[in-house]
C-alpha cells in the first residue's frame, strides 16, 4: 500500500474570508479543532506514515499546529513562495517523496476513501494516476468524470446541473515518476492542465467510493461540517 501522502495546504480560502479571515483554509476551526486535524487523523487511521505538506499562505499556523500536535510523525514541508496552483504544488512536494507513488489530498476536503483499495487498484492498473470518484445526485457545483468498464477515464464534463454522476473527490494515487516526466509549467492546475489535458494519452483510472465527503471551501458547507464532524 502507498504510505506517503502529499497534503495541499497552500489555499488562500478567499471564499471563506467572511467566516475565517486570518487562517489558511485548512486551519478553519470545525467543532473545536482545525479542519486539518480531521484530514490527518483519517490518513493516519488508513495507514499513511509519511506526510509532505505543500504550504504557502499563513503557513506558520499549519507548521506550528503540526509540530505541537503531531511531532512524532514523519513530516516534511515545502513552501510555495507564490501560489503554484494544485499542479505546481504537487510537483514541488513530489520531489521530496521516497516512494514512487503517493496519495494526494486537499487540506480543505475530507473524502473518506479506502486507501488500500485505491492503492491496489492503482497498482493493478499500472496507472499514471487513479482518481477517487464520488457518486452524487442532483448537483451543479462539480463537473462529472466518466469511466469505461475497465475503469479508464473517458471524459471530464463541465460544471452544470446533473441529475446523477461521478465527481472527482480530490483524492489521488499518483505515479510521480511518470508525472515528473511531463513537460509541465511551474504554475499549473493539476485538474485542468494534467488530468483533463492528458487523459486520452496517459493511463488515468477511476476508483469509485461512496464514503463521506465534505469540501469546506464555501461557507454553507463549512457550516455543515460543524455538525457533521462534531
Amino acid at each position: 500500500m502507498i504510505s506517503t501522502a502529499i497534503i495541499l495546504a497552500g489555499g488562500l480560502g478567499t471564499r471563506l474570508r467572511s467566516v475565517v479571515s486570518e487562517l489558511p483554509k485548512c486551519m478553519a476551526p470545525v467543532a473545536g479543532h482545525p479542519f486539518l486535524k480531521y484530514v490527518i487523523d483519517e490518513l493516519l487511521q488508513q495507514g499513511i506514515t509519511h506526510f509532505i505538506f505543500s504550504v504557502g499562505y499563513k503557513r506558520e499556523a499549519i507548521i506550528d499546529f503540526m509540530q505541537q500536535n503531531y511531532q512524532h510523525l514523519n513530516i516534511l514541508f515545502v513552501v510555495e513562495n507564490e501560489p503554484l496552483g494544485t499542479g505546481g504544488a504537487i510537483k514541488l512536494a513530489a520531489g521530496l517523496s521516497k516512494e514512487k507513488n503517493v496519495i494526494v489530498v486537499n487540506g480543505d476536503t475530507m473524502f473518506k476513501v479506502d486507501l488500500k483499495k485505491l492503492s491496489d487498484s492503482h497498482f493493478q492498473q499500472q496507472a499514471d494516476c487513479t482518481l477517487s470518484l464520488k457518486p452524487m445526485k442532483q448537483f451543479e457545483r462539480y463537473g462529472v468524470v466518466e469511466i469505461n468498464d475497465q475503469n479508464r477515464i473517458t471524459s471530464f464534463k463541465e460544471k452544470q446541473y446533473y441529475d446523477a454522476g461521478l465527481i472527482n473527490g480530490g483524492v489521488y494515487a499518483l505515479n510521480i515518476i511518470s508525472f515528473s516526466k511531463e513537460n509541465l509549467p511551474e504554475i499549473f492546475s493539476f485538474e485542468k492542465e494534467y488530468l483533463e489535458q492528458f487523459y486520452n494519452e496517459r493511463k488515468f483510472c477511476g476508483c469509485v467510493s461512496d464514503g463521506y465527503f465534505i469540501d469546506i471551501g464555501i461557507p454553507e458547507d463549512y457550516e455543515r461540517a460543524q455538525t457533521e464532524l462534531a
